[in-house]
């Protein structure tokens, strides 16, 4: 096997942004062909031209997100004079975006990483629904943006991680069969509740899979009569709250979380 080429991230911040860019672009190649080295903190024209200076070999390419623009300036004419392949990841967006709007950009490094309120409205989200899953935290469910329903193993715990992500303050409630669901998810709006349902096939040949690995279950559990029994009294409780009932077979999970989403922002 030849050995793989290089790519080196330029930048003058840590270089996410050109590194995410090389990771999509690898997924066109055959997993071996190019290796990633990222070259970040880059703030003066001499290091720059060190930088560039060391690592140059042939077979290498260079992805560069310079926010500096004297630093931008440099790296184009070293790419020039030294015939070097290269790639301005940011560049020429930033400079469209600015005739666009008739401004000039800030030219400061590490932006995406700036911290905002969005942040840390995405960390509270992510802290309430870790302390409301599984039924937990119900004095304080009335603070949910969203409430998940569902029987045992319909995705309740990683579509909640996944809407928390997002920003959501996300509780899931399961439905057990057998025991009384608590009063709390009755005196919700139910505009926020949503139940998961699954088809019995899928979710008995899930829990056949799982089976190993939740100790305390019996065989019953994954068995069709069961789920089956599982889901259509769920489905009655879905029905006395009056929510929204998604299904969660043979979907994605970010497609579940969008059809959630459209109701939400109704």
């Amino acid at each position: 096997m030849p050995e793989p080429k290089t790519i080196y991230i330029v930048s003058d911040g840590i270089g996410e942004t050109a590194h995410q860019v090389a990771k999509a672009a690898l997924g066109q190649f055959a997993q071996g062909a190019f290796r990633v080295v990222r070259l970040p903190k880059i703030t003066t024209k001499a290091q720059l031209a060190e930088a560039v200076e060391e690592s140059c070999h042939e077979g290498c390419v260079f992805l560069y997100t310079l926010a500096n623009p004297a630093l931008r300036a440099e790296m184009e004419r070293l790419v020039t004079e030294q015939g070097l392949a290269a790639v301005d990841v940011l560049g020429p967006v930033v400079a469209q975006l600015a005739e666009t709007a008739e401004t000039e950009p800030l030219g400061v490094a590490g932006t995406m990483r700036r911290i905002d309120r969005s942040y840390f409205e995405r960390v509270a989200a992510m802290e309430y629904t870790v302390h409301h899953d599984d039924g937990r935290g119900l004095a304080t469910l009335d603070e949910a943006d969203i409430v998940l329903l569902g029987v045992s193993r319909s995705s309740k715990t990683p579509l909640s991680m996944y809407l928390a992500s997002k920003g959501f303050k996300v509780a899931n409630v399961p439905l057990v069969y057998g025991v009384e669901p608590p009063a709390e998810i009755f005196e919700l709006d139910p505009k926020r509740c949503f139940g998961l349902v699954i088809d019995a096939e899928t979710l008995a040949e899930i829990r056949s899979r799982r089976m190993t690995g939740l100790g305390g279950y019996t065989k019953r559990y994954a068995e069709r009569e069961t789920v089956e029994r599982e889901l259509e009294w769920a489905r009655g409780v879905m029905r006395q709250i009056g929510c929204v009932v998604v299904r969660t077979e043979n979907r994605a999970m970010e497609e579940t979380a969008e059809e959630i989403l459209r109701y939400v922002r109704m």
